[in-house]
Formats: C-alpha cells, structure tokens, sequence
C-alpha cells in the first residue's frame, strides 16, 4: 500500500464518525430539553408539595393526592430514567469514548465531534 492509500482509511473513517455524531446532536439536544423541563417541574412541584401546611397534617398518599402536578411529574421524570434518558443526552460522548478506546491502539484518539487526532508513534529503543 502507498502512502495514499493508507491516509484515505482514517480520513473515511473520521468523515464517518464526525457524521454520526453531528447527525445525533439534534435528538440529543431535544432529550436534554425534555430532561430539563420535567425537572424543572418536578422541581416546583416539591417545593409547592414541601411549603403546603396540609403536607404535614395528612399522610403521604393524601398529600401526593393533593399535589398532583407533582406527583405526575415526578413519575414522569422516574419514568424518563427507566427509559434510558440519561445515555440519550450523552449519547455523543459515549461514542466517542468507546471510539478513543478502539484508537488507542492506533496511536490515534479523536475529539467529541469526531475529529481524528493523531498521537506520535512511540519510541522503541
């Protein structure tokens, strides 16, 4: 093989790599939002649920009866977490993890967009 031929190799695989991982970027942001907007909610519906006299005079059932926003939304956000959410929104930098793993061996690592990097050979002596 020439020169030319081993450079197309990583260069068709950097365009690949670098094309999965943007092409993941718009769900990722998209989970990320609905993981911020239920915890949010979640959030608010604790502290209305924790501030409310009635909380402490009632038993628990009673008071997440009494609170339903909260208690949908923490079920939701449970129910998010059961669904794998949080590998979604670090799906990106999961792969490029597992990618600089496989590299390693290479000599080489890549970035969180894909992009190669080339490591110096090491010296044998």
């Amino acid at each position: 093989m020439n020169s030319l031929e081993q450079a197309e190799d990583p260069k068709a695989l950097e365009r690949r790599l670098t094309e999965y991982i943007h092409c993941l970027q718009p769900a990722t942001g998209r989970w990320r939002m609905l993981l911020i907007v239920v915890s949010v909610c979640t959030a608010t519906g604790a502290w209305n649920w924790l501030i409310d006299p009635e909380t402490q005079k009632v038993s628990f059932f009673t008071s997440l009866w009494n609170h339903p926003f909260f208690t949908i939304s923490c079920i939701t956000l449970i129910g998010l977490f059961f669904a794998g959410i949080h590998k979604r929104v670090v799906a990106p930098s999961i792969i490029a993890a597992r990618c600089r793993t496989v590299l390693a061996e290479y000599n080489m690592s890549c970035d969180d967009t894909g992009k190669l990097i080339l490591k110096p050979r090491p010296h044998v002596q």
